[in-house]
């Protein structure tokens, strides 16, 4: 048993029903059309490229059919989809081409400088030319996706649900970054979790504006929708004013975005005339949404909002909430998935902690990934006994709800008591002014470390350093709060919503 034939299975259930829309062409795919793309894919690259079970393809372009192409195409000849993050610099790719030696390079015009500062740096046997980027030698897609047969290509007989079906790699708080090795079971039960879980039917719809290089943008909806046999709405990039437009015109029912992305939207000239009745549910994944802006959309468009959380190691969706629940627990992100098993656990001690008590999200079940490729020691490291640890400090309630409290490693030593950059955000976040806030630690001589703030205000609001630090009188330990506040104009954000504060750390303190 193996996931590579998820789309030939759906394509021979509902082969007429439309699979996906793609906003820049307009075209419209049936699940047949999008599984004889694969096919063609598959023997693409297996006949003309040379490409067998193992190899690594991976692509530098933005959202395109492509990415479906490639998703579903390369399992089913046992190859390994490893796309790149086009928003890193040819440095940072440069030492993921160099780990994982892809066989094959697909490179749209946009990238073409990127892929000049690789080579002479890296190896790469195939480069592939997409959208008419000028490359020498390279062989061009389209063309070779139109001469490959469109039949179904023979499965390798060593396929099964361990193989691995991609590479995706996590940018972590240090080091360099890691290749999680998504295997084909984590693939399957990411879809039968999410459905299940989730609710979701043939009958949803839902738009992908999030880079499918990231696990958001390829396992959120994406893969289940397609899975259960609904409809994608595929966006190249994001635009506030027209993926709301796009959102109403197509019908979306089930829509996942960050907190920025949440902002933006709201703060468009369109939001007020915006009509969501068609959509079930709204949900923030990425980063911690403030209660706050959860509120205000609940409170405006009268929609169902949640919060989710997964990691590109475990899935982007590990935690379930029903509608009732949405709002009284908000800020919770539920309860886990069907297939799934989760533990709150004292890092010191090892020890399940006690409700409401805070620790460690620990996670084991079919979602979790196989490791980090080329990389034991941080494997396991992280994986131990078959629990997967996030890293994460959450806390359940006595309801079994769990509650996102930050990461062990995002965290100041100030004096020698901890101070995690989570709680003291939120309580920042509760201010009017306020819009966003991060916290990063700036050495000191007596103290170690202090507490300096980055603060974004809301468009027209003032306030200054004095009254926020007096914001948080009472609802911090006078330890917590931050010694010094810097105000911005924005925050350096990574694709999915995540402060980096590596930019904020080099920035402010140049380090």
């Amino acid at each position: 048993m193996h996931a590579a034939d998820l789309l030939s299975k759906r394509a021979e259930l509902t082969p007429d029903r439309i699979a996906l829309v793609e906003l820049e062409t307009g075209q419209r795919y049936t699940y047949a059309q999008l599984n004889q793309r694969a096919n063609r894919l598959a023997n693409f690259m297996q006949n003309q490229l040379g490409v067998q079970a193992g190899d690594r393809v991976s692509i530098l372009a933005k959202n395109s059919i492509t990415y479906i192409d490639l998703f579903y195409g390369l399992p089913k000849i046992g190859a390994i989809f490893a796309p790149f993050n086009w928003r890193l610099t040819a440095h940072e790719i440069t030492y993921m081409v160099t780990d994982l030696e892809p066989r094959v390079l697909i490179v749209e015009p946009e990238f073409v400088p990127t892929l000049k500062a690789l080579r002479g740096k890296t190896r790469v046997e195939h480069v592939v030319s997409l959208r008419g980027a000028a490359i020498k030698d390279a062989t061009e897609y389209e063309s070779g996706l139109t001469a490959a047969a469109s039949a179904e290509p023979e499965r390798p007989s060593t396929l099964d649900l361990e193989s691995p079906y991609c590479i995706l790699y996590t940018s972590g708080t240090t080091g360099n970054p890691k290749g999680a090795i998504i295997p084909h079971r984590q693939i399957l039960y990411n879809c039968i979790n999410t459905v299940v879980s989730w609710g979701i039917t043939e009958h949803d719809v839902s738009p992908v504006y999030t880079p499918l290089f990231h696990a958001g943008g390829l396992f959120a909806f994406l893969t289940p929708i397609l899975y259960i046999g609904g409809r994608i709405v595929l966006a190249r990039e994001f635009d506030p004013e027209e993926s709301m437009r796009w959102i109403l015109d197509e019908g979306c029912t089930v829509i996942l975005g960050v907190p920025t992305l949440f902002q933006m939207w709201m703060d468009s000239d369109y939001f007020e005339q915006a009509d969501f009745s068609k959509v079930h549910f709204f949900i923030s994944g990425g980063a911690t949404c403030p209660p706050q802006l959860m509120q205000t959309w609940r409170e405006r468009k009268q929609i169902i909002f949640r919060q989710g959380y997964g990691l590109t190691e475990v899935g982007p969706n590990c935690f379930s909430m029903t509608d009732e629940d949405s709002e009284p627990k908000s800020g919770s992100v539920g309860k886990p998935i069907f297939h799934s098993q989760m533990r709150v656990v004292n890092p010191e001690t090892g020890q399940d902690a006690p409700i409401g008590e805070a620790g460690e999200l620990l996670i084991t079940g079919p979602h979790v990934c196989s490791g980090y490729w080329r990389k034991r020691e941080a494997t396991a490291e992280t994986i131990v006994d078959g629990w997967f640890h996030t890293g994460d400090m959450v806390h359940k309630d006595a309801d079994g709800f769990f509650y996102i409290d930050g990461r062990y490693k995002d965290m100041i030593k100030s004096g020698g008591e901890n101070i995690y950059a989570a709680e003291v955000e939120a309580v920042y976040r509760e201010h009017p002014a306020v819009q966003d806030a991060a916290l990063i630690g700036k050495p000191h001589k007596k103290w170690g470390e202090v507490g300096l703030m980055i603060v974004v205000l809301e468009s027209g609001q003032i306030t200054d350093e004095t009254t926020l630090k007096a914001f948080c009188d009472g609802k911090l330990a006078r330890y917590k709060i931050p010694k010094e506040v810097i105000f911005a104009e924005s925050l350096p954000y990574s694709a999915y919503g995540k402060v980096e504060k590596a930019k904020l750390r080099q920035k402010y303190l140049g380090a």
